[in-house]
């Protein structure tokens, strides 16, 4: 679900590519069935990695040539791609889990400062900042690009920090917005990732696109968590106003 804490600022509201491949397989485990004498949360810590597939029998080894596609560094090609960009998904972690965060921005918004360098600002979402405390416990991450219309991922892997330098958010500003931080990206392993899951999903076919009036709103969403959470029943007006004020803020509140 998109960010939605804007919609506290009301009062009512306060209260709620084709060429290289590159995968990899993770191990596999079976997780116990519950019995009805079991709980679910039972069944998840009886089930063991003692059972462990033999991925290397199943699946064939990468040529040397998708081997040799993974680099440390940019090379033109790449950067092509990066001045395009307008959209990644961002994976970090801690000692408490994993995080994937959405990016988007205008082409080349993720900047190259080198080869192995690269630095996007951060801008406003839900305050989470989920992505930013986990690079202050644990600078491992990684990047996977789509590019709107075209059949092929670019992904990167490698270690970032959190800087608030002031010339730096001076170079990365939109307009006359300054973001509060970026994030510094040093390069670990860069490489181009096939489309075959994005044709599998028909994701950029018109008749891929999803109706939103088949599917739950934001305010159907927002009236669902606070009947969860014993607060007061939205009422059908206030659907209503979340939805029209979702729609607005996630439009022009970019910056």
């Amino acid at each position: 679900m998109a960010d939605l804490s804007y919609l506290m600022a009301d009062k009512f509201y306060s209260r709620h590519i084709t060429w290289a491949y590159a995968c990899n397989f993770p191990q596999t485990q079976e997780f116990h069935v519950p019995s009805s004498k079991d709980s679910a949360d039972q069944g998840l810590h009886k089930s063991s990695r003692s059972d462990a597939v033999d991925l290397n029998r199943l699946y064939a080894r990468p040529t040397e040539r998708i081997q040799k596609a993974v680099l440390d560094h940019l090379m033109d090609f790449h950067k092509a791609y990066l001045a395009k960009a307008t959209f990644f998904c961002l994976a970090t972690g801690d000692g408490n889990g994993l995080d994937a965060s959405p990016r988007g921005g205008p082409p080349g918004f993720v900047r190259v400062l080198d080869a192995r360098t690269l630095v996007f600002a951060d801008w406003p979402g839900n305050n989470r900042i989920a992505s930013l405390r986990n690079l202050q416990d644990d600078d491992r991450l990684a990047m996977l690009f789509l590019f709107p219309g075209l059949e092929t991922f670019l992904r990167i892997n490698g270690r970032g920090r959190v800087s608030s330098d002031g010339d730096l958010m001076q170079e990365l500003r939109e307009g006359v917005k300054l973001p509060k931080t970026a994030i510094v990206i040093r390069i670990d392993e860069v490489l181009f990732h096939c489309g075959r899951a994005i044709n599998r999903a028909r994701l950029w076919r018109d008749e891929s696109h999803l109706d939103p009036n088949h599917l739950p709103t934001v305010g159907d969403v927002m009236a669902g968590l606070a009947q969860l959470q014993g607060d007061a029943q939205f009422t059908s007006e206030q659907i209503v106003h979340a939805n029209e004020r979702y729609s607005s803020a996630v439009r022009t509140e970019l910056y």
